[in-house]
């Protein structure tokens, strides 16, 4: 029979039709788990992954079972995400823990600060007398990539960690977040995961914490490495890479943050060039007390006469100047030594966190721009 025959459902039939669903999605999720663990040897040992939990959707509380209808960000414990994941414990022994649980743009630069320091004392020494093997850091999508790239600047081992999210709250019709989240502590477990550094897992797809930015508002598919493509993928047939990334992160990192506390951390912001830019921006900003700007320019990084006459002024002060484009891909270079250093292709948020973390560590422009060059 036609369904559009019967009219309008009643709402116990509507909630009755969302939980069958619901249940047809965790009966999905089962059958993934169990075929992965029927490819496991049975004496095999699974690998012990620690969940860190800082908020965001995947941790939201929708209003309605409606797709699109709002949520509250944060709002769920780790314990409630991982407990209704079928199958769970048959890729993983997984322990958790609730770092924050926030909106991603309540991630500050001290929450990246201390986060990386706890990874890094989890990794080294385990939890409870148990060593670590990976960790997962559920995390909201809209400033993931911020995060992720901190951490894979300042995490300091060749044991994965995989940043994780979702677009769509618990508790709405085709939610992402527990097949994401099953996907990330299988990559984080993975034994090829080592050796990469930081990564970011969503839509079944694995991307390096450097490439990796959000593309769309809405979309499930919404993560990209823009110009190189995604390292490889993971499903229900196991977690499979397709190429390494070459820049430095991870344990090849120099970036000690042993100690540091927040106030070592400098003021880098970012500016957006245009046409008409009259510098007035730059000048806000360093009386604000930046350090150092990350510009956003026009095509390959350029910016209007008045803005660059401004920025040449500041640099002439001591502020660091980092040039990079505003199109989302392509390299970019410093133009004229001693004024800018040149980003290669990281995107703006991500030269902004580079800086941070170099100038931590040096003050040397030929440093920074090696830094640069290598990261």
């Amino acid at each position: 029979m036609n369904p559009s025959l019967l009219g309008p459902l009643p709402g116990f039939c509507w909630r009755l039709t969302v939980a069958a669903i619901a249940l047809a999605g965790l009966a999905v999720l089962a059958a993934d788990a169990g075929a992965q663990a029927q490819e496991q040897e049975s004496d095999e040992p699974l690998p012990h992954v620690r969940v860190v939990a800082t908020g965001g959707t995947i941790a939201g509380r929708a209003q309605s079972a409606e797709a699109g209808a709002g949520y509250e960000s944060g709002a769920l414990p780790i314990e409630e995400l991982l407990v209704d994941l079928p199958g769970l414990d048959r890729i993983a022994e997984v322990t958790a823990e609730q770092f924050a649980n926030l909106p991603s743009t309540g991630v500050s630069p001290t929450h990246w600060l201390v986060l990386a320091q706890r990874l890094n004392e989890i990794l080294r020494d385990g939890v409870d007398g148990r060593q670590v093997d990976g960790i997962v850091v559920t995390h909201g999508t809209d400033a993931l990539e911020e995060t992720a790239y901190f951490l894979d600047l300042t995490v300091r081992s060749d044991k994965p960690v995989v940043v994780v999210g979702a677009m769509r709250p618990p508790g709405t019709v085709s939610a992402d977040g527990p097949i994401n989240l099953i996907r990330a502590i299988q990559t984080a477990g993975a034994q090829p995961s080592r050796q990469r550094g930081t990564l970011v897992v969503l839509n079944e797809e694995i991307h390096d914490a450097r490439d990796a930015t959000k593309t769309n508002t809405h979309s499930v598919e919404t993560f990209r490495s823009r110009s190189w493509g995604p390292l490889g993928n993971v499903d229900r047939g196991g977690v499979h890479y397709y190429r390494r990334a070459e820049k430095r992160d991870g344990a090849r990192s120099e970036f000690d943050v042993t100690g540091k506390t927040p106030e070592d951390l400098p003021r880098v912001d970012v500016l957006y060039s245009y046409n008409g830019a009259d510098g007035a921006g730059a000048r806000g900003f360093a009386e604000a007390g930046a350090v150092g700007l990350v510009v956003a320019g026009s095509g390959g990084g350029g910016t209007s006469r008045e803005l660059g006459e401004v920025l040449r002024e500041l640099a002439e002060s001591g502020l660091w100047l980092v040039r990079t484009s505003r199109t989302g891909s392509g390299s970019v270079g410093g133009w004229g030594r001693g004024t800018y250093v040149g980003a290669d292709d990281l995107l703006p948020q991500k030269a902004r966190i580079l800086l941070m973390v170099a100038l931590m560590s040096t003050q040397e422009a030929d440093e920074i721009q090696r830094i640069f060059r290598e990261y």
